[in-house]
């Protein structure tokens, strides 16, 4: 799949030139009060109306003079100077923006307009992070509809339940009860102040980065807690339950293996190994956000109901 992005508004979309089927994410707002993480007072309310009248009409003008950014292609490189994409995204972010920087710059926007632009992608790393989200999920919703397929194609919580899909029952999800995040938190806030696991952004590892690519970002633990040699350990782990490993986007620290890829609902069942991610920690209460991040995984029973359903439909 070679992903390609363009902008409208304050959403990225991207394309899947192979299949042909569209994704789309919002433009990060970084790493302040996000609306994303719950957060919602008037500086969320300004930061948006900013987005949606200056930030995303100005990408928008600038993809069309660069044109399609080739995605897992920075991806791959992103992976390679350290970053795993969910929640470390330097590499990441430095790479996008320098795709996108000539354009931005012969765009019709005013000095100052640019250079407001520039000082907020400056302003955190997490620029590119949506990016990858919605790279991986135009890559994995090509394979929906897989005739008799067990590979997972989507991971998503809402703060309440954390839901799969499979590619051999398109449509349909398999859920049960969100998991704790257990990780570092944020100064001033304890464990009993955090939400359950919630968002979208499960969407990386079932492609096979975020926490399935920990070794390729071993500083990543000083956020979501644990130790390099458990960092290595993930990304083994996981590669007992997907299916293949991808040679297009691979980690130096293992010889350069290929991310483990395609989570197997069999091999969840058989080996007891559940996928791990890494992610935020939003706060249980509405409008304060994110408060720290760490580790989680989803319940054990969707992947029960998910291989009975299958069954079901083989039989």
């Amino acid at each position: 799949m070679a992903g390609v992005t363009s902008t409208s508004m304050y959403v990225h979309i991207v394309r899947n030139e192979t299949h042909g089927n569209t994704a789309y994410t919002d433009l990060s707002e970084q790493m302040a009060k996000i609306l994303r993480m719950g957060a919602n007072d008037q500086s969320v309310i300004d930061r948006l109306v900013w987005m949606r009248d200056v930030f995303g009409p100005m990408l928008k003008e600038a993809v069309e003079f660069t044109g399609p950014v080739d995605l897992r292609l920075l991806l791959s490189q992103a992976l390679h100077m350290g970053d795993e994409c969910h929640n470390r995204n330097g590499a990441g972010t430095l790479l996008l923006f320098q795709a996108l920087a000539p354009g931005l710059l012969r765009s019709s926007f005013t000095t100052e307009q640019k250079k407001e632009v520039f000082d907020f992608v400056a302003s955190s790393d997490y620029f590119s992070g949506p990016t990858w989200m919605a790279m991986a999920k135009v890559a994995l919703d090509a394979a929906n509809g897989v005739a008799d397929s067990t590979i997972v194609t989507t991971m998503a919580r809402n703060g309440v339940e954390f839901g799969i899909r499979v590619a051999g029952l398109p449509g349909q999800w398999f859920t049960g009860p969100a998991q704790k995040v257990i990780g570092p938190m944020f100064a001033g806030y304890k464990p009993e102040d955090s939400g359950l696991d919630i968002g979208d952004s499960a969407i990386t590892e079932t492609y096979g980065f975020g926490g399935f690519a920990m070794s390729a970002a071993p500083a990543i633990v000083a956020l979501v807690g644990g130790t390099v040699a458990e960092a290595m350990g993930h990304t083994r782990d996981m590669g007992e339950i997907t299916t293949a490993q991808n040679p297009n986007v691979t980690i130096p620290a293992l010889d350069f293996q290929g991310l483990p890829t395609g989570i197997d609902v069999r091999k969840v069942l058989d080996t007891g190994i559940l996928p791990i991610i890494n992610t935020a920690i939003a706060h249980k209460d509405a409008g304060i956000g994110m408060i720290g991040a760490g580790i989680t995984h989803p319940p054990a029973e969707v992947f029960t109901k998910a291989a009975t359903a299958l069954a079901a439909a083989l039989a």
